[in-house]
């Protein structure tokens, strides 16, 4: 089974963004579409859509290896995504509080941290345009809780340059599968 990177960081931060331009550039690793309870792709994230009813549904066909509850809306990690054959790496897009839960559910399982100052995230959560000011108050304040701790936890800035953190990003992740 392919090592699960848990790619964490505050709203703004760029996770997505650092996760797709990794897998660009190595075919070993991929990423695992997390399901929303909302339609699929909003926010930003090429995401699974499911209503509460079919998410209902998944859980009870024991279809996630981990799900969690967030912001009014669940969020689930298909058992397929990170059972990827084709994959050494599988990236996955999580909560920083729901990490303890991932270290039980994933056997290899690394915490990708990513950072950034608060004038970078505030720029970016301006920019684009989901959250009322109001919103992106309270997300900023909410930036520097829950910073993950841990021997399995990798951090890297991104303030610079996405080229710049994706290079930093894969050199860390290299040690870890030797």
């Amino acid at each position: 089974m392919a090592q699960v990177v848990g790619v964490v960081g505050p709203s703004g931060v760029g996770k997505d963004s650092v996760m797709e331009a990794m897998a660009a550039l190595r075919k070993d690793i991929k990423l695992a579409r997390r399901v929303i309870t909302r339609p699929a792709g909003a926010g930003g994230e090429r995401s699974i859509g499911a209503t509460d009813h079919e998410f209902d549904g998944l859980i009870a066909q024991d279809s996630f290896q981990l799900w969690w509850a967030a912001h009014g809306l669940r969020y689930g990690v298909p058992r397929a995504a990170v059972q990827n054959p084709q994959a050494s790496i599988v990236l996955v897009n999580l909560s920083r509080a729901v990490l303890d839960q991932a270290r039980s559910a994933f056997g290899d399982f690394t915490v990708l941290s990513l950072t950034a100052e608060i004038e970078t995230l505030a720029a970016r959560l301006a920019a684009r345009g989901r959250e009322t000011s109001a919103e992106i108050v309270a997300r900023l304040q909410r930036a520097g809780s829950l910073r993950p701790q841990g021997p399995d936890v990798i951090e890297i800035a991104n303030d610079g340059p996405l080229s710049e953190t994706v290079e930093k990003a894969l050199a860390a992740l290299q040690p870890v599968r030797a």
